[in-house]
């Protein structure tokens, strides 16, 4: 299930997905439309997928909510800086943890952590759940990392 919601500010989206791992694709997909809407939305496009990919999985596997429990996305570019923004009803919250080489998961967070300029983890208004945000820089332009010879 896919509920929409705009905000009235134009460079503001949220969507509401199901909590299930087959969401995922769909708000990657979500948010390379949102990126494709602006003029320098290519600039933020890899960091920002890999992270949301990331953020809604989290949000998808390590939860302790209901099913039935939606989670919403949501993207807003607040100067040169894009938010993104992954709520969920569950009462966990994420923790940095340096995983060992033999395990198979557990790389989420850090990733979030190295490639995001901040983020963090606040509760939901209405107190259920929480929000997970992350503040990514845009990449160099490609005419500003010009080679000199």
């Amino acid at each position: 299930m896919l509920k929409i919601r705009t905000a009235s500010r134009p460079r503001t989206f949220a969507a509401r997905l199901d909590s299930r791992t087959e969401s995922t694709p769909a708000a990657r997909q979500l948010l390379r439309a949102y990126l494709a809407a602006l003029p320098t939305g290519d600039r933020y496009r890899d960091t920002a997928e890999l992270l949301l990919g990331e953020l809604f999985a989290n949000a998808v596997q390590h939860t302790d909510a209901p099913t039935d429990r939606l989670i919403e996305i949501r993207f807003a570019l607040t100067g040169d800086r894009l938010r993104l923004e992954v709520h969920d009803a569950g009462t966990g919250r994420p923790s940095l943890r340096t995983p060992t080489p033999e395990d198979e998961h557990g790389r989420g967070v850090l990733l979030v952590n190295e490639l995001a300029e901040k983020w963090g983890c606040c509760p939901r208004a209405g107190g259920v759940g929480k929000f997970v945000w992350a503040l990514i820089a845009p990449a160099p332009s490609p005419t500003s990392t010009l080679l000199t010879v």
